[in-house]
Order: C-alpha cells, then structure tokens, then sequence
C-alpha cells in the first residue's frame, strides 16, 4: 500500500485523513504536516498518524497530497520542490492552481493530478472532480479515484473545465447554507422557534437532495409535483422568480468562476512565460 502524506490537515486535510483510514488504509501508511503543533499533536492523538514537516514527508511519501490554501502554496514549494520526483505522484487539492504550475516546480516528469473536492467531504459526501496533468496515467488518476471515494463521490474531467467545477460544487455548499439560512430565518418571521425552523428545513433539504439522487426525475418535473393549482407553493415560486434568485444563483457562480480563474492567472502565465 502506498505511503500517502497530507500536507495541510486543516478541515479538509482532516477529512481525507479520517476517510481514508475508514477505507481501511494502517496509520502507519499515512504522514500529515501541519504548522501549528497544539492541532498536530491532537491529530495524532485523534487518529494514530504520525505528523511531520514537509521535507521529510515528501521524502518518504509515495503520494503527496497538497492541502493547503492557494495563498500558502509559494512557501510549501520553497520546502518540497527539490525533492519530488516522478517515482511520487503530487495530488493537488488548491483551488484555481493549474497542473502546469507544480510540474515547473518538481522535477520533470513528476505525475500531478489535480482535484476540486467540496467541504461535505467532512461528513463523507463529497463531490470531488479530478483531472490528470501531463505526465498522470490512467493508473495515477485510478489510484486518486479510489482515494477520494472514500470521502464521497467522484467525476473525472478535463482540466479546463476545473475552474467551472470549482464555482459550481466546489463554493456549491455555501449556497445551500446560505439559502438554508434565509429560509430558517423567514420561519422565525412567522413565528416559529429557531430549532423548529431548523429542523424543518434542513430535514426538507437532506429529503429533497436524496431524491434527486435516486433519481425521481428532473428538478423541474419535481418541482411541479410539489406544486398545485392555485396552490401555496406557486405563490412562493412567484415571488422567488420575481426577485431573481434563479438570475442571482447563475450570477454567483459566474462570479465565483472568475475568481477561481483570476486565482490560478498569475501562475498559468508564469508558466507560459517560462516555456517561450
């Protein structure tokens, strides 16, 4: 079994951690890096793994995943750069950061698979996309594959289509939270306890997103079975349509595409540059 080592265990980072050892993977295959050494040594005592730096993880690791946010990425290459070669496979979990980027820092060659998760991977219901850099085989992307749907579920898809994948499922959730949270508040407006309207509408949530997995049909047939003649629910959708929350979802994860594709900009033309 290969040695995996998570560089970052912050919710993320965490999160595969604890999926992959309900897969079955041994503690002693697994290696995390973490800056901060009070959350390191709670890991370790959470999970068994053993904690380490970045150096000596991508020295003894088979596979490298990079879990660390965009912003921090520059220092952790600084550490490991030198030392990853294409015996290892470089698994990169940073949104907006192209392939491209990581093979001009490692050593030519060096296998890098990208990969936009989502945060339910906390509850083991991710929705991950992974996409093969130039030197990644169907063998490299099987194995991340297999890692990753231990935490959820998983496509695969070209790279030029992360960015949209990234405002879409990846920043998905905080639209749900947020339109949860505004429908929990207008319950409290008609008078019922918080913990009520809680409990309403998120078991409405979990109720609805199971049967669109199972497959009931498309939302918009769904939608219409929920709907009556005159009835209370097209009252509501009224007005949803007439204060534009379908136009302000569509706008929000066009938003939320250009930021993902502004983030990785500065390092995609940094690679054009150096390949000219």
């Amino acid at each position: 079994m290969s040695t995996i080592a998570v560089l970052g265990a912050g919710k993320i980072g965490e999160s595969l951690l604890s999926g992959l050892l309900n897969a079955g993977y041994s503690p002693e295959n697994l290696l995390f890096t973490e800056r901060y050494q009070q959350r390191a040594e709670e890991l370790t005592k959470r999970y068994g793994v053993r904690a380490t730096d970045p150096p000596t993880a991508a020295r003894q690791a088979d596979v490298l995943v990079v879990s660390v946010k965009p912003q921090d990425i520059e220092p952790l290459l600084d550490e490991v750069g030198e030392l990853v070669t294409p015996d290892k496979l470089v698994v990169t979990l940073c949104a907006g950061l192209p392939t491209s980027m990581f093979e001009r820092r490692f050593t030519s060659g060096t296998p890098v698979v990208r990969v936009m998760p989502n945060t339910p991977m906390l509850v083991g219901e991710a929705m991950s996309a992974v996409s093969g850099g130039t030197h990644a085989t169907e063998s490299h992307l099987d194995l991340v594959e297999g890692m990753l749907g231990s935490v959820g579920r998983v496509v695969r898809i070209p790279e030029d289509q992360q960015d949209a994948v990234t405002a879409l499922s990846g920043s998905g959730p905080a639209y749900f939270f947020y339109l949860v949270e505004a429908m929990i508040d207008a319950g409290i407006l008609l008078g019922l306890p918080r913990s009520v309207a809680a409990e309403l509408v998120v078991q409405s949530a979990v109720g609805s997103a199971t049967m669109l997995r199972e497959g009931e049909g498309h939302p918009v047939i769904m939608r219409e079975g929920v709907t009556s003649p005159a009835g209370t629910t097209i009252s509501g959708v009224r007005e949803l349509e007439k204060h534009g929350v379908r136009a302000a979802l569509i706008d929000a994860v066009e938003a939320a595409h250009s930021r993902s594709v502004e983030l990785g900009a500065k390092h995609r033309q940094e690679t054009d540059s150096d390949g000219a």
